[in-house]
């Protein structure tokens, strides 16, 4: 399938380097930093952007290229250029690194980290492993996610949500987590260490899609619904997250006050979901949107 990458601009802590976003993977789990242009003859794209006076050193990563620059410009006056001829060289369909010698195989690690729902553990990789999150619910919903295809075979295994650094696995009652993490854990390295895709073109394609539909639908909603986004995004995601999960919003009815929320990974069927929506984001929706909030109701993802 082809590609149809977007560049998005990110600051950084050192004002002389910007990294410029792809929503696609650049490389497979290895990180390149050139110095120059001799040094850059593995990849054409960074010779390319050596061309640029102001170019000082070119790092590429999974899903991003990062440019230090020289003095001589400001990046307000020049990033977008860059952006946009990244953009063409990628959607071009050239090679970003064109070695041909054998690459050393990157040492993955895998960890498993508990989550407060028992039937969900989180698997965290040392590598970003996509860029946005994407839930299956059964093979069915993998069919553009060859690693949750795989993880289907097993048994055991109910649900999987994939996000950043980490995958979340939620199991069936017949298998005990002693008897399975380590089988699990072991399988996730593997898969990792030998290169394979984590999610095909089509499925950050379409969630690409999704995400512009979310853009244009945010524009739809009244201020309230608004606010409540913003707070979700900014305040409670990054708490769900790292417990393996998804926090989406749903619906505001301004009649009744009552918010809706999707849960997502290991907040859905979570025990603890309903101790944790009512005594967390129901409290803090309630005390920082005052009178516009009487109750949050979740629906499982």
């Amino acid at each position: 399938m082809e590609k149809n990458f977007e560049i998005k601009i990110e600051a950084t802590s050192n004002p002389s380097i910007v990294k410029f976003e792809a929503n696609y993977f650049l490389t497979q789990h290895t990180s390149y930093e050139f110095e120059n242009i001799d040094q850059a003859k593995s990849s054409p794209l960074a010779q390319q952007l050596f061309y640029l006076p102001f170019v000082r050193r070119v790092f590429i990563a999974q899903n991003f290229v990062a440019i230090d620059k020289y003095d001589i410009v400001e990046w307000s006056d020049v990033q977008d250029e860059v952006a946009a001829q990244i953009k063409t060289y990628l959607d071009s369909g050239q090679e970003v690194i064109t070695e041909t010698e054998t690459v050393k195989k990157t040492a993955i690690t895998i960890y498993a980290e508990s989550t407060p729902n028992p039937a969900v553990l989180k698997f965290v990789a040392n590598k970003k492993l996509v860029t946005a999150g994407h839930e299956f619910k059964s093979i069915d919903d993998a069919k553009e996610a060859p690693i949750v295809q795989e993880l289907f075979h097993f048994p055991f295994i109910k649900e999987v949500y994939i996000d950043e650094n980490y995958i979340s696995i939620n199991k069936y009652d017949m298998a005990d987590w002693n008897d399975i993490t380590i089988e699990i854990r072991e399988f996730l390295r593997n898969y990792l260490e030998q290169g394979k895709e984590v999610l095909s073109a089509n499925a950050t394609t379409s969630k690409t899609e999704t995400e512009q539909q979310a853009d244009v639908d945010f524009e739809k909603l009244d201020d309230v619904s608004k606010d409540i986004v913003n707070i979700i995004e900014e305040y409670i995601k990054p708490a769900v997250a790292s417990d393996g999960g998804n926090i989406l919003f749903d619906s505001y009815d301004p009649e009744s006050k009552g918010v809706k929320v999707v849960l997502q990974g290991a907040c859905s069927g979570c025990p603890s979901s309903t101790f944790t929506l009512k005594n967390g984001i129901e409290n803090m929706l309630k005390e920082m949107l005052k009178g516009k909030v009487e109750y949050v109701e979740a629906i499982n993802g």
